[in-house]
């Protein structure tokens, strides 16, 4: 499956092949990705189209080809394809985001950001 995606863009890989995450979050956002395929939400040729699509309007708009943004074009595709498939609404995603940055703002130094620790999230749920 990487190997059509490797024809759109250099997918980074170790010297053994596997794949280089620098955060944390472009693990997620790979193994998010694969999950949704395996479950057919969309097809690998669906998936290729959109990243690359994505990687080539961040170019025109002056990204660098160097890869340090690759997992940045990851994202977009997926939450692209996420809309576009009917999985979740751009509000959806959007309110999601807004919950993890006030989660990050809310979390103690050192520990892990989570969901739970969203202020709003706390309200919401009664507790």
């Amino acid at each position: 499956m990487c190997a059509a995606a490797d024809a759109v863009a250099p997918f980074p890989r170790d010297a053994d092949g596997d794949p280089v995450f620098t955060e944390p979050w472009q693990a997620n956002a790979f193994a998010m990705t694969l999950a949704l395929y395996e479950r057919e939400m969309f097809s690998w040729p669906e998936w290729v189209a959109t990243l690359a699509a994505e990687i080539k309007s961040a170019q025109a708009a002056g990204d660098p080809a160097d890869g340090s943004t690759y997992y940045l074009h990851w994202l977009a595709a997926i939450e692209r394809l996420t809309v576009e498939k009917g999985l979740a609404s751009a509000g959806d995603l959007d309110d999601r985001r807004a919950a993890w940055e006030r989660a990050a703002h809310a979390t103690p130094h050192g520990q892990p950001v989570l969901l739970a620790n969203d202020p709003h999230a706390t309200r919401s749920s009664g507790a």
